[in-house]
């Protein structure tokens, strides 16, 4: 009997929707991604949401979730970027979770402060 091959499943790089554009490193077709922001839109019949986080926005295919989605509320998705033919971007989501009570501004302070530790430890490496 063959084994299986398996392949490693990415945790998702934390991204604020803001700095997710064309010049980003995360911009890439099938980088996974975790991503957070307020709920603004939700299509039962297709399981597509829209998320913002200040003036961005970014297209979730939840399909594959099993989540009850509340307009206004805050989540958090971790998928794979598809930047489609038409430069259409898309989060395939593998994973979502409602974040109501997170206190994202304590979320982005801790993301920034992880961000300068990881570049310190590279640098440190690299040296």
């Amino acid at each position: 009997m063959a084994a299986l091959a398996s392949s490693p499943i990415s945790s998702g790089a934390l991204v604020v929707l803001e700095e997710l554009n064309p010049l980003s490193p995360h911009y890439t077709d099938g980088a996974s991604l975790r991503v957070t922001g307020k709920l603004t839109e939700y299509a039962v019949e297709t399981a597509e949401a829209v998320i913002a986080d200040g003036s961005a926005t970014l297209r979730i295919d939840a399909k594959h979730l099993k989540l009850n989605f509340r307009v206004g509320s805050f989540y958090q998705f971790i998928g794979e970027l598809d930047i489609q033919l038409d430069n259409q971007v898309i989060l395939k989501a593998r994973v979502g979770r409602n974040v109501d009570g997170m206190d994202l501004n304590l979320y982005r302070q801790s993301l920034q402060l992880l961000r300068e530790f990881q570049s310190k430890q590279t640098f440190k490496l690299s040296s």
